[in-house]
């Protein structure tokens, strides 16, 4: 069965389109794949502040997970 028109597909980037051709090193090849994707989609652009990131610059150090201290100090030639 084919997925085209019959399903639907959401991708994420945190980069903008125009960025693509760059980051992929080749932008004939981006400028398809874009090409394709975009081709009966919905493009919706969110701005703000991340929702993933909204509460860690709001707890306090204590809180916050630190990392673990190794087992072992380096021993010093």
């Amino acid at each position: 069965m084919r997925r085209y028109q019959v399903r639907a597909t959401m991708m994420t980037s945190n980069r903008p389109l125009e960025d693509w051709g760059k980051l992929i090193g080749d932008v004939p090849a981006a400028t398809a794949i874009l090409d394709r994707f975009l081709h009966n989609a919905e493009v919706i652009n969110i701005t703000g502040r991340s929702y993933r990131l909204r509460d860690h610059a709001a707890k306090p150090e204590a809180t916050q997970k630190k990392k673990p201290k190794p087992a072992c100090e380096p021993v010093a030639k």
